[in-house]
């Protein structure tokens, strides 16, 4: 085992809304932080995560789909976390938008032989 996979530490997410509270804390913060939203096929799995770094290691936050999203962009909700997936950047003061970063490899080994069958949105 890697010094890395070591420090990294994985929280799989029930909901794509449960993790995406993640954003919305963070764009709380006195920093104002939003992190990046990345997309990866790994391991015949379509996961969504937010790499996280904190004193000490790394945290990937993720969330198994049932599909590939097909829009760039996660409308969020500032006021009630409610979210959708979008084309584009849009004019609603209450939301921010995340931007879907597409990854083709990533050295991150997700726990994903443990995850159960029943992913939600």
């Amino acid at each position: 085992m890697s010094q890395a996979e070591w420090f990294t530490t994985y929280l799989e997410y029930e909901t794509l809304k449960d993790m995406l509270k993640v954003i919305l804390y963070t764009s709380q913060s006195f920093m104002s932080i939003t992190p990046l939203l990345y997309y990866i096929n790994y391991q015949d799995k379509d996961i969504l995560f937010i790499h996280t770094g904190i004193i000490g290691g790394v945290v990937a936050h993720y969330h198994i789909l049932g599909e590939k999203p097909t829009k760039k962009l996660i409308e969020l909700n500032k006021l009630t976390g409610e979210f959708e997936f979008v084309e584009n950047i849009g004019n609603n003061s209450h939301s921010i938008y995340v931007p879907i970063v597409g990854l083709t490899k990533s050295t991150l080994r997700f726990p994903t032989e443990i995850h159960s069958t029943n992913s939600q949105l």
